[in-house]
């Protein structure tokens, strides 16, 4: 069974360093309030754990 997790971009980008920029696009997340489903894997769960101050996450078990 897959384990899928869904990321939200709920705050700005604008003065965020660029490192983190990257990160959110990585991500596959474009503008404030765009959602994104993934599997969840150890890369996915880093890059989470570095921008989870701008991401909101929600497990989906299926």
């Amino acid at each position: 069974m897959k384990k899928l997790i869904k990321i939200k971009l709920v705050k700005s980008l604008i003065g965020v360093p660029e490192k983190q920029r990257k990160i959110v696009r990585a991500l596959g997340l474009r503008k404030r309030e765009s959602t994104v489903v993934k599997e969840q894997n150890p890369a996915v769960d880093g890059m989470i754990f570095k921008v989870n101050h701008l991401l909101e996450t929600e497990r989906i078990e299926k």
